[in-house]
């Protein structure tokens, strides 16, 4: 009978460490001298750096495009068919589910079903709700050795962040309600089709999820709310009171938007400390440039003490755990506190402790403040994350329709 294991493991334990030793056989020594698979977002980095380095594709997707050009699901399994095509002795599966929609992730675990019934599969996951189900043991890290599960449940009602939510830089205005107004918005694409007939308003203080699956156009209806998008201008879209097309700059638009992505994160790679990786919020940097007001410190020295690292505040932003960092990243979007807050795949890669930190702060964020926030994911934080309302994508071929639904 071929066996199977689950490694639960957190944000602050070592992936890449891990992965090498199961490998070499240091943690796990049935494994010694097989031919493993890696089946992880580092190995797919790896063969998109291959890429841009050489301009060859050794890894195949079906649409025939480079992986870097390609959408996480095509990706995935572009990757998961190579690996396998390889034969090798058993696969570890990392991260599997990470930005993919609720089709895909079925499709990837069917074929990882199928290949159970062949090979060892040694699954690494920070979110318990995802181990296969056809893995019968689950183990975690204690120092350097693997030992069994404890499934201690996550505290959702700990109350992390106590103190009251510090005030904007501004009073933000109310002069327009709606924040976004699309009336029968379409794109096209050449002769595709991306959205059709899209009617929706999002009004201050609301707190929206837009859902849909990979391709829907969720990514293309953010676009034009940011103003990145220059088939906007094409529309009957008003953004914060203007007319699109009359007059206003991306930069006015961008001015009145808050952005965390968790792709977000591979731009802030410098050596800043904590303290000014907030303070840039107010200038919409990457790095402090300019001396800020002392206002402008104290509302920042406020949302350090609400985020409890006010005695931490001159350390590298670049030693926090990535839970953290998603931390001050949203607290930099929110010294100013912007008409409109945008999350986009905000929890992908937080392990469950950090995922029910991130949704507490959200959550505060969203009753304590009159900033709208759009929530864009895949997964649905149920019991965490509370959007007041869901807008729902549905592909078709004639392209994606919106419906608003009553949660």
């Amino acid at each position: 009978m071929v066996k199977h294991i689950a490694i639960y493991i957190s944000n602050n334990d070592d992936k890449p460490q891990l992965i090498e030793c199961i490998v070499s056989g240091n943690i796990i020594a049935h494994y010694v001298n097989l031919k493993p698979a890696i089946f992880s977002e580092l190995t797919l980095n790896a063969f998109i750096e291959e890429e841009m380095r050489h301009g060859h594709f050794d890894v195949n997707t079906d649409t025939k495009n480079s992986l870097e050009k390609s959408s996480e699901g095509e990706r995935k399994k572009a990757l998961l068919n190579h690996l396998i095509g390889t034969n090798p002795d058993y696969l570890i599966a990392d991260n599997i589910f990470g930005n993919l929609d609720i089709k895909s992730q079925e499709a990837i675990e069917e074929t990882l079903t199928h290949l159970s019934e062949k090979i060892s599969i040694i699954q690494i996951t920070n979110r318990r709700n995802e181990i296969l189900n056809f893995i019968g043991e689950t183990y975690q890290l204690k120092g350097k050795d693997l030992v069994p599960f404890q499934n201690i449940p996550v505290e959702t009602n700990k109350k992390s962040f106590v103190k009251a939510l510090p005030p904007p830089y501004n009073p933000i205005s109310t002069k327009y309600n709606p924040l976004v107004k699309f009336n029968k918005v379409n794109v096209i694409y050449g002769e595709r089709t991306i959205i059709k007939d899209i009617c929706w308003e999002i009004k201050a203080g609301e707190f929206w999820q837009l859902v849909g699956p990979n391709g829907s156009g969720k990514s293309t209806i953010l676009s034009l709310i940011s103003g990145d998008n220059p088939k906007a201008f094409l529309q009957d879209i008003t953004l914060f009171g203007v007319k699109k097309g009359s007059g206003e700059s991306v930069w006015d638009i961008k001015k009145k938007i808050g952005y965390f992505s968790s792709e977000l994160m591979r731009g802030f790679m410098r050596a800043d400390s904590i303290k000014n990786m907030i303070l840039s919020g107010f200038y919409d940097s990457i790095g402090l440039y300019k001396f800020p007001t002392d206002r402008q410190i104290l509302l920042a020295h406020q949302w350090l003490q609400l985020l409890g690292m006010y005695s931490i505040k001159d350390s590298s932003f670049l030693d926090l755990s990535i839970g953290h960092k998603r931390l001050v990243l949203i607290a930099r979007a929110m010294v100013k506190h912007p008409p409109l807050l945008i999350l986009d795949e905000p929890t992908n890669g937080l392990d469950d402790n950090d995922v029910a930190l991130f949704s507490e702060l959200i959550n505060k964020i969203a009753s304590e403040s009159e900033t709208a926030i759009l929530y864009v994911s895949h997964r649905k934080e149920s019991g965490v994350l509370n959007p007041d309302f869901v807008y729902q994508l549905t592909p078709h071929e004639t392209g994606s329709t919106g419906v608003k639904v009553i949660i």
